[in-house]
């Protein structure tokens, strides 16, 4: 039987982020982990016929490869199985964020899969939905109203430029209308533009983040993978998370802070269940990562 972490009476909802960001510190309460995916049972089967019978191939192209080892890039697990793995890697808190799927009926599939997860495992998890940025404005405000009636509570993790629209698409505006009005915080996601080439690798200007925050100053944005290596420390409306780290950076990411970052603007993410250190570690590593951080004091 897994050993579960013994439940706690959270003070106030838990909406993913520390004080500062719109919420509240849950010190000494464990790792929160602020960038993990999780996916429902039907994809988990058959990872690659899910995504070619739902027309979503850049998603099977970044998710489903193989190393040139042969090794996947990641793995599918189911609920328990994520559970059983925040236990052994020590993180208490996971927020569960969405795909930035190329279609906009796979964004409410899943928005509806995290609302059951939440519902089974408050203690646990929280969740943030998924939008297509170039849907129409009307019908990204209808599903992120049901998203938030189903107790989701920020946006995430989006890449209008993965979906083919801009940032100036009228349903990307209108979720960070409802961002705002929500005191939700977006998650979007950041390719560095010094990366090396990967299959499914996607531009997404690094100055162009930075017009985002400034045209919108009252919405939080949570600029994942490091920002890219954007320097966001003049932005006080600005986090980054930590997800893919290791993968992108090595070690030399914590290096970022106070260079391109903020200390308070850190929040740790692992992007699990990608494999963080696929030369030595046949898991996920994520308890290896939680350590790393710890030892940088990020958690």
């Amino acid at each position: 039987m897994r050993k579960r972490l013994r439940p706690r009476r959270w003070r106030v909802p838990f909406p993913g982020l520390p004080r500062g960001a719109g919420g509240a510190i849950f010190g000494g309460m464990g790792v929160t982990d602020h960038h993990v995916h999780l996916y429902p049972d039907a994809l988990n089967r058959d990872p690659a016929g899910w995504a070619a019978l739902h027309g979503e191939p850049h998603w099977a192209t970044l998710c489903t490869r193989r190393r040139r080892d042969g090794s996947p890039v990641q793995t599918f697990p189911s609920v328990d199985e994520l559970l059983r793995s925040m236990d052994a890697a020590g993180v208490e808190r996971a927020v569960l964020l969405g795909w930035y799927w190329e279609r906009p009926e796979n964004c409410v599939w899943q928005n509806r899969f995290y609302a059951d997860c939440v519902r089974a495992h408050p203690d646990r998890f929280a969740a943030w939905a998924a939008v297509h940025a170039g849907a129409p404005a009307e019908a990204v405000r209808e599903e992120l109203r049901r998203a938030r009636d189903d107790g989701l509570t920020g946006l995430g993790e989006l890449s209008p430029h993965s979906q083919g629209a801009g940032f100036d698409a009228p349903g990307f505006q209108a979720a960070l209308d409802l961002a705002e009005q929500w005191n939700w915080s977006v998650n979007l996601h950041v390719t560095d533009p010094r990366s090396r080439p990967y299959p499914g690798r996607v531009e997404t200007p690094p100055e162009e983040f930075r017009a985002l925050a400034e045209r919108r100053p009252s919405v939080r944005f949570v600029l994942a993978h490091w920002a890219g290596g954007l320097d966001v420390r003049a932005l006080g409306n600005v986090f980054v998370d930590t997800a893919a780290g290791p993968l992108l950076y090595g070690e030399d990411a914590w290096a970022m802070v106070g260079r391109t970052v903020n200390p308070g603007q850190v929040l740790f993410g692992s992007d699990h269940p990608l494999r963080l250190y696929p030369r030595d570690d046949a898991g996920s590593g994520w308890g290896r990562f939680v350590g790393e951080a710890r030892k940088h004091g990020r958690v």
